[in-house]
């Protein structure tokens, strides 16, 4: 493959992938290509994307897990400034993995991207004072077509780094912090999303 290295099936759960791109720097700085179509088609990762999307967030932001439910979307994602935890776990309902999760560091150093394919909850929390956040789908955004899992739910057991505190039953995030006391920061949607075993959508 040209300018990408590819790590399949990524936590031994099929279809995830790490990504890293050829770097070229010299003295002056650096050259990647973040998007290569024939490198991903030869690298057996034929998708067509069709919307790129692009947040910022600051230390402590938790946003996840989310999925759609009626338009899926396979997701490629990538830090340009900062660093992230990003998460995926496996929704797909006939898969040997369900429930699993992977979690991979994304940070504008390591320039790594996480493949993420349809059938997958999703979500990062910001490990630096701020993240830019970009990824490509491969569906355009329909609206009202979000669910979510809880981020702290125990049956999935995300270990997210440097967070602490106590689970309160539910994901309301209040009292969690990371390490140096920074507020987990979670949206209020996000803190009302129930665990896998209550979905009724799958």
């Amino acid at each position: 493959m040209g300018q990408i290295k590819v790590t399949y099936n990524a936590g031994g759960i099929a279809g995830l992938c790490v990504i890293e791109p050829q770097v070229h720097g010299d003295s002056r700085g650096y050259f990647m290509e973040t998007y290569n179509a024939n490198d991903m088609r030869e690298a057996g990762l034929d998708i067509l994307f069709v919307q790129d999307n692009q947040s910022m967030s600051t230390k402590g932001v938790l946003r996840g897990l989310h999925y759609q439910k009626q338009f899926p979307q396979t997701k490629l994602v990538r830090v340009v400034r900062g660093s992230v935890f990003d998460v995926a776990v496996d929704l797909r309902a006939d898969s040997a993995t369900y429930g699993k999760w992977f979690g991979v560091e994304l940070s504008a150093e390591n320039k790594k991207q996480f493949l993420i394919p349809k059938g997958f909850a999703h979500g990062f929390l910001v490990l630096t004072e701020e993240a830019e956040f970009c990824y490509k789908c491969d569906d355009f955004y329909h609206p009202n077509d979000e669910g979510g899992i809880a981020w702290n739910d125990p049956e999935i057991g995300v270990q997210w780094p440097d967070v602490r505190g106590d689970y309160p039953g539910n994901a309301d995030a209040s009292g969690y912090t990371l390490s140096d006391g920074t507020p987990l920061n979670l949206s209020r949607k996000d803190q009302l999303w129930d665990g896998l075993g209550s979905r009724q959508d799958a």
